[in-house]
């Protein structure tokens, strides 16, 4: 057991060596966790620049350029009164959208003729291009009810009766989970947890590609021959860091004001799951790729679209079946899906249960394959010293 807790101590004096692993594993998730969260504290997109072309200069367009400058999710850069070259200005200028009003559109509108407002949006960015058209939308529809409305009320018909001529019925949207459609409360957690796999698959990456590269292996392989040994050997440390990673990771919820809920049994145990999941991943390449550039390059292939393909942001269900099933078989994929479920929907264990069992399966896969690999490398290693030493005598 003495030289047992004497092996630890080396690993731990072997990580804390690595400036490049302590840089990984524990600057990143604090460094990429204040930054994101910082870029995405705003919660919503405002402000977006639109241009209009007032071609008809009526009183009736002055409200309605009134009304798109009172508008907080669109800001209103320029105004013109001829069309000019604006399609040409809009990628310099990164104009989200171009308005024009027509000329005669108050005369129009009096002769009940139902002009056309012209929207050009900018779709090189679908996520500034979709919030201008909502926001656009709001406008408009807003105007033509309250003009519609007030040309009933000239046509002699009483306030509430025009009202209800128009409004035949109401719309009420009940916005559940994330109910202000907060930024920083839809991407920064999903984030948090492609972060967390990353480092733990770069982290372990390392640690049995290292001992091949400067012969410390063969050190190990005397100590004993079986390969669940070694793994449990290396396992240790990270056993003990990476909970204090996620402890420190985790208060980026508080801090950033995210309201989800996970402090509590369920969240533990998908975040142990994805933690273990991931290591046995990393040391399964560890051991099956002797140096640590190829085996640190070569996950970086799999962590690198990991999120995209989690379906957090863009829905598994829109993916070719074939992208969509590999995957499943990705750790994050099945945090993600469970994270949604425990911390938005407040589900429990049963909940999540489908999830819990891929992790398990991922993790079983992944601990067979590398205890058989390693097992079979502790051989050919002790075969190879037994040749040397024939060949000696």
């Amino acid at each position: 057991m003495k030289e047992y807790l004497k092996l630890i101590k080396v690993e731990f004096k072997r990580i804390f060596s690595n400036n490049v692993l302590l840089a990984i594993f524990i600057g990143a998730p604090i460094f990429y966790g204040l930054l994101l969260g910082y870029v995405y504290e705003g919660a919503k997109v405002i402000n977006l620049p639109i241009v209009i072309v007032d071609e008809d200069n009526s009183p009736i367009s002055d409200k309605i350029i009134d009304a798109f400058s009172d508008n907080e999710g669109l800001s209103v850069s320029g105004l013109r009164y001829a069309p000019g070259n604006l399609i040409n200005e809009m990628p310099t200028m990164q104009y989200a959208a171009v308005i024009t009003i027509p000329s005669g559109f108050e005369a129009d509108i009096l002769q009940k003729r139902h002009p056309e407002i012209r929207v050009d949006l900018n779709m090189a960015n679908m996520l500034n291009a979709n919030t201008a058209s909502k926001n656009i939308q709001s406008v408009l529809m807003t105007l033509n009810a309250g003009i519609e409305i007030e040309g009933l009320k000239k046509q002699g018909m009483p306030p509430p009766q025009a009202l209800a001529s128009y409004e035949s019925f109401k719309i009420n949207f009940n916005k559940l989970y994330n109910s202000s459609g907060n930024y920083v409360t839809f991407m920064l957690p999903g984030i948090l947890g492609a972060i967390m796999q990353q480092v733990i698959f770069l982290a372990l990456a390392l640690v049995f590609a290292r001992d091949f590269e400067d012969g410390y292996f063969g050190t190990l392989v005397k100590k004993s021959k079986f390969s669940l040994y070694h793994i449990l050997l290396k396992s240790i440390p990270f056993l003990l860091m990476i909970p204090v990673m996620w402890a420190i990771v985790s208060l980026f919820i508080p801090y950033f004001k995210i309201d989800a809920d996970i402090y509590n049994l369920p969240m533990l145990v998908l975040a142990t799951l994805l933690s273990l999941a991931s290591m046995f991943i990393g040391m399964l390449f560890s051991i099956a790729i002797p140096s640590q550039l190829k085996a640190t390059e070569l996950l970086m292939v799999i962590s690198t679209p990991a999120f995209i393909l989690s379906g957090f942001t863009w829905p598994t269900m829109a993916f070719p079946h074939a992208i969509s099933q590999v995957a499943q078989y990705i750790p994050l994929t099945q945090f993600l899906s469970a994270f949604r479920k425990i911390a938005f929907y407040g589900g429990d264990l049963a909940a999540v249960k489908p999830e819990i069992n891929m992790l398990l399966l991922i993790m079983f896969v992944a601990l067979v394959a590398m205890v058989l690999l390693l097992q079979v490398k502790i051989y050919l290693f002790g075969k190879k010293q037994a040749k040397r030493k024939i060949v000696a005598k």
